[in-house]
């Protein structure tokens, strides 16, 4: 009991500073043994392996920045690869719509051609071709084109649409 009392009134605040200070003594007789050692140039386990990590951590670096030069060119590639898709898609789109005009302009003149000739014509067939000059127009004001070729075929089935209708042979 007695030992239980003594260390009650033992004073816990100079337990810790000598604590402290053995284990400041044991870093700087630490210190003091690397120091000498690398002096005699010899190395431990343990100054071996942060020689390592200290280079693998070097080499990774480089990895890192090797790979980021790597992304930044394949950046650039696939930026200027997508420019030359979209003008590709923009030279593609131009050409399906030049060929939508052209289709439509030949139904609508050959029309207007079997019209005059005076070949039998329906009136769906009228009708099919107004709605396919509506179209036509529609795909012209949609590309700031004007229409020029059409007009004098159109004036001719619409002509001939109105007679056929007033004389009742539609």
């Amino acid at each position: 009991m007695n030992e239980i009392l003594q260390l009650t009134e033992l004073d816990f605040s100079y337990v810790f500073l000598s604590v402290f200070i053995i284990l400041a003594g044991m870093k700087a007789i630490i210190s003091l043994f690397e120091w000498m050692v690398r002096k005699i140039g010899l190395e431990t386990k343990w100054m071996r392996k942060k020689r390592e990590d200290h280079e693998l951590l070097i080499r990774t670096s480089q990895s890192l920045s090797s790979l980021q030069e790597k992304h930044e060119r394949d950046v650039e590639r696939s930026d200027s690869r997508d420019e030359e898709i979209s003008s590709d898609i923009k030279k593609l789109t131009r050409m399906f719509v030049d060929k939508e005009i052209d289709d439509m302009r030949w139904e609508i003149n050959n029309f207007a051609t079997n019209v005059s000739e005076g070949k039998p014509c329906n009136k769906d067939s009228f009708t099919h071709c107004i709605h396919i000059f509506e179209k036509y127009e529609k795909i012209l004001e949609e590309n700031g084109l004007e229409n020029g070729e059409v007009e004098l075929s159109m004036e001719l089935i619409n002509d001939a649409y109105k007679k056929k209708m007033t004389e009742g042979f539609i």
